[in-house]
């Protein structure tokens, strides 16, 4: 049996396999490898039409990593998805809240989502600059009131939260705001999807450095 078995012929088969499936849909430069790094990480092509950058979200949100700005991630998953060599070699930590024991305790007693609490705790922290959600689209409404009422004003929003209930309208409301952000129109998003994006932005921030 003949198969590919070195990981970085692996990748860069699968992105010529990416490219040419694409065929001749035609993204701007800095947009190509979020697309693309998004399709490698889901197999799902529709991301090619379903990815949205308002108001200068992608060189904002590269602005902000090369400052070293800190990224709020709605899930541990998105934690651990991230390039940890690339997050460190640029000075860069991620957070998460949700699992906080004061988070849990207050949500309980609000009757609240964890999320919406995490996100409150989060936006108390100036040294964060992403916001990225990938889970809870009460994170999203929770943040996005945030900034219409003036209290937060994040360098970058990456909107992706998934699911039946609030991802796609949350994602919509975005539309409210003049924030910097990027988003995944509609149902589809995630976790791994919010990870993908970030680990495009952070490859073209080393090949920049």
């Amino acid at each position: 049996m003949q198969y590919i078995n070195n990981p970085q012929e692996i990748e860069e088969r699968s992105f010529e396999i990416i490219t040419e499936e694409l065929g001749d849909k035609v993204f701007p430069e800095s947009i190509a490898p979020l697309v693309k790094r998004i399709i490698h990480t889901t197999a799902d092509f529709e991301y090619a039409d379903l990815l949205e950058i308002l108001n200068g979200g992608y060189e904002s949100g590269m602005e902000a990593l090369k400052q070293g700005k800190k990224i709020y991630a709605d899930t541990r998953m998105i934690q651990v998805a991230v390039n940890k060599k690339a997050l460190a070699d640029h000075g860069i930590e991620i957070v998460n809240y949700v699992h906080d024991p004061d988070v849990a305790a207050e949500a309980k007693e609000r009757g609240v989502t964890r999320s919406t609490v995490s996100m409150e705790k989060a936006l108390k922290d100036d040294s964060i600059g992403i916001f990225a959600i990938g889970n809870a689209p009460t994170a999203l409404y929770t943040l996005i009131e945030k900034v219409k009422a003036g209290a937060a004003k994040p360098a970058l929003i990456i909107g992706a939260p998934i699911g039946f209930v609030g991802a796609a309208e949350s994602k919509a409301a975005l539309d409210q705001i003049d924030t910097p952000i990027i988003r995944i129109n509609g149902r589809k998003g995630g976790s791994p999807v919010v990870a993908a994006i970030l680990n495009a932005m952070l490859y073209q921030l080393g090949r920049e450095w």
